[in-house]
């Protein structure tokens, strides 16, 4: 018998809507550096971290917003109409879940970026620091070293 299949796969349709909902709900590091790249209009990306982690670094063109101060802050920082991706440190934390969810209630499309800071300096991405812009090699356990995304 296998393991994988012990309990059986949902039927195609039924996988079809769960995965199409996960995608609703979630996007990737590489997603978002390629529309931050490309200058999408209407995105706002927002680190719901605290102080010292924004200071350590974040990511280029982030709005720094701590999940405690979005709403009563939110309506002065993220124009209105504006598509939100939220982040924290990672995938260990839901820091980025609670601000999405702050977001939702204040009726802003929105996003987690699934990874948080820590995949998007795994993945060799650029940050802000005070001292400018810096970027890490990228992990070989996230990335293929040469370039940057997985290519999928």
């Amino acid at each position: 018998m296998t393991l994988t299949f012990a309990v059986p796969a949902a039927d195609p349709t039924t996988a079809a809507a769960h995965f199409l909902d996960r995608l609703r709900f979630h996007t990737d590091v590489a997603d978002v550096h390629a529309d931050l790249t490309a200058g999408v209009p209407g995105l706002v990306v927002v680190d719901s971290r605290g102080a010292a982690a924004w200071e350590q670094g974040r990511l280029p063109g982030a709005v720094h917003l701590p999940t405690a101060e979005i709403a009563a802050r939110a309506v002065d920082l993220v124009p209105a109409g504006s598509r939100v991706v939220t982040y924290c440190w990672g995938p260990g934390c839901d820091g980025a879940v609670r601000a999405a969810l702050e977001f939702a209630r204040l009726g802003y499309p929105v996003k987690e970026m699934i990874g948080g800071y820590e995949y998007w300096v795994r993945e060799g991405l650029p940050v802000v620091t005070a001292a400018g812009s810096t970027r890490r090699p990228a992990d070989e356990l996230t990335a293929p070293r040469p370039v940057v995304g997985c290519d999928c």
